[in-house]
C-alpha cells in the first residue's frame, strides 16, 4: 500500500504528465504548492514508486512518466470527481434540441459531439437490435426488378435492404405481400422473423398469393437483419495530434482496427451493465491498444442497457474530465432515445 506522500507525488506526476506529455522531474514537483517536501525526499519517493512499478523512467530523461499500473491506481484510488461547469452542461444538452426522429441520426450525432468535447477519438455502438420488435415494413420498387425493403423497429432503428423481385411477381402481389408481412410481423422480435416465415406467414401467402413461392424468396432476403449493431467513429484522426502517436508506424495498427468494425464491437463488448468502465493498455486485450485507454459508458432505452459510447485515447488521458463528460452525455443520449419512443 502506498503512503500518503507517495500518493500525493504519484497524483502530481500523472496530472502534470497528462497536461505536458513530458517526463516529470523532482524539480517540477517541488514547485507544487501542495508538495512541501525537499527535492531529495521527492527523488527518493519517485525512485520507490518506480521500483513498485507505478512509474517508469525514459532512457533519455531524468524525469518519470506513469506506468500502466500507475494509471490504474490513479483511476481507482486517486481520481477526484470532475465538475463540469453549468454552462457546459446546458450547452451539451442543447446539442440534442434539434429534432431527430431516427435512432441512427441521434447515435451518429453523439459520436461527433463526444469527439469534439474530449478531443479524442469517440466510438459509439448503436443499440443491438437482436430483440427489437418490428414496427412496420415497407417495400419500395426500383428499376430492374429490384426494391428497397425498409424495416422500422419499435426503438426507431431503420434497416434498409435491397432485394430482387422475381419476374412473375406483380405490383398487386407485392402490395398484398407487404400487407401480410405487416399484419403478421408487427410487434415480432427481429430474430423471430425467419421462424415465422416458415409457419403462419407461409400459410397466409399460400391462401392469398398465387406467386407465394417467389414472395417467400423476397422474404428470405430480408429475414437476416443486422444483429451486431452499428459502429460510429468520431475524430479518428485526432489520434495523430497526440505526441505518442506522431510515429505513423505506431498509429497504423489503430487505423487498421478502425476499418474492421466487428473487431471494435468485440473489444467493447456487449452493453451488459450501466456505469463507467475504464480499461488501460493491454487490459483492452489487443496489441494495437497497448498504449491506449478506453473509457466507456452504457446508455439505455426504456431502462434497459442498449448500446455503448466510449472514448479512445492515449493512456495519458484526462480521465476525470472524460469520465464526467461521458456520464453527462450518456444521460442526455438515453433521454433523447427514449423521447423518440413516445
Amino acid at each position: 500500500m502506498l503512503t500518503e506522500r507517495q500518493k500525493l507525488i504519484l497524483r502530481a506526476i500523472i496530472e502534470d504528465y497528462v497536461q505536458s506529455a513530458e517526463p516529470v522531474g523532482s524539480r517540477t514537483l517541488s514547485k507544487h504548492e501542495d508538495i512541501q517536501f525537499s527535492a531529495a525526499t521527492i527523488r527518493n519517493e519517485m525512485s520507490d514508486l518506480e521500483e513498485l512499478g507505478f512509474l517508469e523512467q525514459p532512457h533519455t530523461s531524468a524525469g518519470r512518466i506513469p506506468s500502466k499500473k500507475g494509471y490504474r491506481f490513479y483511476v481507482d484510488h486517486l481520481l477526484d470527481p470532475f465538475e463540469l461547469k453549468s454552462h457546459d452542461i446546458v450547452s451539451m444538452r442543447s446539442l440534442f434540441v434539434k429534432k431527430m426522429d431516427q435512432l441512427e441520426q441521434i447515435v451518429q450525432h453523439t459520436a461527433h459531439i463526444l469527439s469534439s468535447l474530449t478531443n479524442y477519438t469517440s466510438i459509439v455502438l448503436g443499440p443491438q437490435i437482436y430483440e427489437h420488435n418490428v414496427r412496420r415494413i415497407d417495400l419500395i420498387p426500383l428499376r430492374d426488378r429490384s426494391a428497397v425493403v425498409i424495416i422500422v423497429t419499435d426503438t426507431g432503428h431503420v434497416e434498409n435492404r435491397t432485394v430482387q423481385i422475381p419476374e412473375h411477381v406483380s405490383v398487386d402481389a407485392i402490395e398484398q405481400f407487404v400487407r401480410i408481412l405487416n399484419d403478421k410481423l408487427t410487434g415480432v422480435p427481429l430474430y423471430q422473423i425467419r421462424s415465422r416465415m416458415y409457419s403462419e406467414i407461409m400459410q397466409e401467402m399460400q391462401k392469398h398469393l398465387e406467386t407465394y413461392e417467389e414472395a417467400l424468396a423476397i422474404l428470405d432476403q430480408i429475414s437476416h437483419p443486422d444483429q451486431e449493431g452499428r459502429v460510429y467513429l468520431g475524430g479518428t484522426t485526432k489520434m495523430l495530434s497526440q505526441p505518442e502517436f506522431r510515429d505513423i508506424e505506431k498509429v497504423k495498427p489503430l487505423f487498421d482496427m478502425f476499418e474492421h468494425t466487428q473487431q471494435v464491437v468485440q473489444i467493447l463488448g456487449p452493453p451488459e451493465q450501466l456505469g463507467i468502465q475504464i480499461r488501460i493498455g493491454l487490459e483492452n486485450g489487443v496489441e494495437p491498444l497497448q498504449n491506449c485507454s478506453i473509457i466507456t459508458s452504457t446508455y439505455s432505452i426504456q431502462g434497459k442497457p442498449a448500446g455503448t459510447i466510449g472514448v479512445l485515447g492515449p493512456t495519458r488521458m484526462d480521465y476525470g474530465r472524460v469520465i464526467r463528460i461521458l456520464a453527462e452525455l450518456t444521460d442526455v443520449l438515453s433521454t433523447a432515445l427514449n423521447r423518440i419512443q413516445t
